[in-house]
């Protein structure tokens, strides 16, 4: 069942926050309702190592759970290079550098540009 867009938003600036705290660079949003079927949003954030990778994924799943947010998944936790963290409406992608550009997200998901 979909989240309400009050609860959306809220989860969003829980997730937004948290990734100003850890010093996450570039971060953007994405609006991908229109295109997806599997979620509303996209956060997508660079860190500058693997370890900055971890340590802002954990302050992000933290925050989620003392907030009484479910998670639905995590994936690339032990990986290097690219962290999704799946919250049902709102996906946060947090990556390298080099992976943000190779797998480039933004213009794959954002067709308002084009």
């Amino acid at each position: 069942m979909p989240k309400i867009p009050s609860e959306v938003k809220k989860i969003k600036k829980i997730c937004l926050e948290a990734l100003d705290d850890m010093k996450a660079q570039d971060v953007s949003e994405i609006d991908i309702d229109k295109y997806s079927s599997f979620a509303s949003n996209l956060i997508i954030a660079t860190g500058t190592s693997s370890r900055h990778l971890k340590s802002i994924s954990e302050k992000i799943i933290d925050t989620l759970k003392d907030n009484k947010i479910k998670i639905l998944g995590t994936e690339g936790q032990e990986a290097k290079e690219w962290i999704l963290i799946d919250i049902g409406d709102i996906l946060v992608n947090i990556m390298t550098e080099e992976s943000r550009e190779h797998y480039d997200l933004e213009s794959l998901w954002d067709r308002e540009q084009t």
